[in-house]
């Protein structure tokens, strides 16, 4: 509804032009925002401070208030949805709607239901979004959960925001930690069929190591018969298979499901690595030294050059991720975006150095979002390491002690570079406290009332105009206001990849909604009252259900 407001400022300016009452400049961006104070109006632009300063720099300065005055003095409102406009201060043009406009709003999203939100803004942009992307050799963590709820809440305020997303996990099926996980599991085999064992010096722990030694142990091929190195390759590929196969389980009871799994095996078995580092020589872009291969990064903006082949003829993690990240784009995406642990801040260099020696434009095309840690605590202090892993808690354990409804949206409580205080006995309680309860305890308010509303036989048409002038109470013009930034969050969580705007928006929602609920009755009004209010609950029911589906949390009618 706010863009009758810009287009009626835009026309003015239009017409202040024209009559040559301001000097001929174009418009540029300018905000138009929800005032603090009703006695400042509903909205208020800064479009005269911002021309004005456009007009300065273009030599033709005309002070901030008289442009002001221009431009209101030939505002138009057919649709007679303002009251008046007011100047104030320096030049801000203030706006006082009449409850028509806020009539429009609710009609809005009601009709909408759940497009209400949803946009065009990427225009069909082809996006990837890799998240999670943990290694196959042990339980993920918590700070795989809020990676996770991360990436695939971006994914969701991405696509309803009209990108064409696709989101990906990148397995790390090849390399050391793969063959270290396959040592690790063969000693701990040897252990349970009574031989000596040599666990490595930095082999994997926890209980989960020995779960899949007696699990191998059970398989009618006898492992143990084989030479030790053959071994220790089947039990590397078979623990990483098992390992991958709860990952993909634990994720799904957590919400998050994956378009694409893409192995780096795989990539290096069709030759994806192998024919990316010829083609790198080839180019001059890599070059020999005490008997490695040496990226050339450093000519790209990297701090130094970096090793791609190790002197024993191995490649590095490095390399698989520039053949990697080269076929992504090679796939056809307009942008790719990776969610990474805040511990790889020093690696985002190297590989935009990478991207664009191979002339993939990194700047635009390529982004990074870095999550920090998770402190988990309970009651306040924190929690010992969880059994199963050893060394961590796994977001397994979390889900069953809080679910997943109520871990996924602590997750999204803070924005991702900020480190996150994860409390079980604040999240676990249904209380308000607990953020995700208040959401939800919101929605389900609102169906209580729909069905008292039915069983009283009070009917909402929502064909029929709503008299929004009856909606005068302060908590209803904060609900009514807060109805209508709704799109603006989405579109600036899309933006900024900041999903966790959607989930402060819902946590303010429900922070309205509670009071209101507690100190207005919604039914046994007047006829006109009782519609009033009733649409302005759904419609806060409807936004509430648009931001749940966007942050991937359930919708209960009841609780």
């Amino acid at each position: 509804m706010k863009d009758t407001i810009f287009g009626a400022i835009a026309r003015a300016v239009s017409s202040a032009r024209d009559a040559g009452a301001l000097p001929a400049v174009g418009l540029p961006a300018f905000d138009l925002t929800e005032t603090k104070s009703e006695a400042h109006g509903d909205f208020s632009a800064n479009v005269a401070m911002i021309l004005a300063a456009a007009l300065k720099a273009a030599g033709t300065p005309v002070p901030p208030r008289k442009v002001a005055e221009a431009i209101v003095a030939r505002l138009s409102d057919p649709e007679g949805l303002v009251e008046r406009v007011e100047i104030a201060g320096p030049g801000f043009v203030n706006f006082f709607v009449k409850p028509a406009f806020w009539g429009r709003v609710l009609a809005r999203v009601l009709e909408a239901g759940p497009d209400f939100g949803r946009s065009n803004l990427g225009k069909g942009e082809k996006v990837q979004v890799e998240f999670v992307s943990a290694n196959p050799t042990g339980p993920l963590h918590v700070g795989h959960g809020r990676g996770a709820a991360v990436g695939d809440s971006l994914a969701r305020v991405l696509a309803f925001s009209g990108f064409d997303v696709q989101k990906e996990f990148y397995i790390n099926d090849s390399g050391r930690q793969i063959r270290l996980l396959g040592r690790s599991v063969y000693a701990r085999l040897q252990e349970a069929s009574g031989q000596k064992a040599d666990f490595p010096e930095d082999g994997y722990q926890g209980e989960y190591v020995k779960d899949l030694a007696r699990d191998l142990k059970a398989e009618p091929e006898t492992i143990l018969d084989l030479p030790r190195e053959e071994a220790e390759g089947k039990c590397a590929r078979w623990a990483a298979d098992r390992m991958l196969a709860e990952i993909r389980e634990v994720l799904a009871a957590f919400g998050v499901t994956f378009d694409n799994w893409y192995s780096e095996q795989a990539l290096a078995d069709r030759g994806g690595v192998s024919g990316m580092l010829e083609s790198l020589k080839a180019r001059g872009l890599v070059y020999e030294a005490d008997g490695a291969w040496w990226f050339r990064t450093s000519d790209f903006g990297d701090e130094k050059d970096r090793v791609v082949v190790r002197a024993t003829g191995e490649t590095t993690y490095f390399a698989s991720d520039i053949a990697y990240h080269d076929e992504k784009f090679r796939r056809g995406f307009d942008r790719v975006i990776d969610v990474w642990g805040a511990d790889h801040h020093g690696y985002i260099p190297r590989v935009k150095a990478a991207l664009d020696a191979l002339g993939h434009d990194p700047k635009n095309r390529f982004q990074v979002v870095l999550i920090k840690l998770v402190n988990l605590l309970r009651g306040g202090a924190p929690v010992s390491m969880g059994k199963r892993a050893g060394t961590f808690v796994t977001l397994s354990e979390v889900m069953e002690e809080v679910g997943a409804d109520a871990a996924r949206f602590t997750f999204l409580t803070r924005q991702h570079e900020s480190p996150l205080d994860f409390d079980l006995d604040v999240v676990r309680a249904q209380s308000a406290e607990n953020p995700v309860y208040y959401v939800q305890y919101a929605h389900a308010r609102i169906c209580s009332i729909e069905a008292k509303a039915a069983e009283r036989c009070v009917a909402f048409d929502p064909g029929t105009p709503v008299d929004a002038g009856k909606l005068t109470e302060p908590e209803e013009k904060r609900l009514l206001r807060q109805l209508l930034t709704f799109p603006e969050v989405v579109a600036g969580a899309a933006r900024g990849l900041e999903p966790h705007r959607v989930a402060t928006f819902l946590m303010e929602t429900a922070g309205l909604l509670h009071p209101y609920y507690n100190k207005h009755r919604v039914l046994d009004q007047d006829e006109a009252t009782t519609r009033a209010r009733l649409a302005l609950v759904l419609a806060v029911r409807q936004v509430i259900r648009n931001g749940l589906s966007l942050v991937g949390v359930s919708i209960p009618d009841s609780m």
